[in-house]
């Protein structure tokens, strides 16, 4: 079964090499909608894949890191990152350009880490992220799926080469969360006190 939880972000950024002029040369930006897709073979205590709720914390957090942030590929020209930096308190640093596709793969693969690193407490299944669809307009998305991720022609990711600026981690519920994470401390899910025998 599967369910589907939707993200909206506002966001900065350039594509460098791409085809269309004005992507690949100016700062431009993008009204983001991200559909999180998750799947599990078995039901919760409450009959559900994975509580809604629980979806706004960690997972949250790490994507509303993105808006009103700009974003840049690690490869671009130093420059351009330091002035990113300089003038702009929110910000990301991907070892990938920034495009949709890319997109993609970051919040499958932050999504997928989030859900490995967390403790359930309600009986649920085996929960995992079935697939990300991010919407960077009305007319046109990119979705990614497990083979992606794992595809290193399209870029390996790890967490240690996705860099949040100091605003953005000051901005967190827990500001240490994705050291906690880098590090492997499991994030636990609250206590569910059962009114019904299951």
């Amino acid at each position: 079964m599967l369910i589907r939880k939707l993200f909206k972000f506002e966001n900065a950024h350039i594509v460098r090499n791409c085809t269309s002029d004005r992507c690949k040369r100016s700062i431009h930006g993008h009204s983001y909608k991200v559909e999180l897709l998750l799947k599990a073979s078995k039901l919760d205590h409450g009959q559900m894949v994975y509580d809604f709720g629980l979806l706004k914390g960690v997972i949250k957090d790490i994507f509303d890191s993105f808006d009103h942030a700009i974003c840049f590929w690690q490869q671009d020209d130093p420059n351009y990152i330091q002035a990113c930096k300089q003038f702009s308190a929110r910000w990301v640093s991907l070892p990938v350009s920034p495009s949709a596709e890319q997109f993609s793969r970051i919040f499958f693969f932050l999504a997928q880490q989030v859900l490995q690193s967390t403790i359930t407490e309600n009986g649920e299944g085996d929960v995992s992220v079935y697939s990300v669809i991010v919407h960077e307009t009305d007319t046109g998305y990119a979705q990614s799926f497990l083979e992606d991720i794992e595809n290193q022609q399209m870029g390996i990711l790890h967490l240690d080469q996705i860099e949040f600026s100091e605003q953005v981690q000051a901005e967190w519920a827990d500001p240490h969360m994705y050291e906690k994470l880098k590090q492997g401390i499991k994030f636990q899910n609250p206590a569910v006190e059962l009114q019904v025998k299951v």
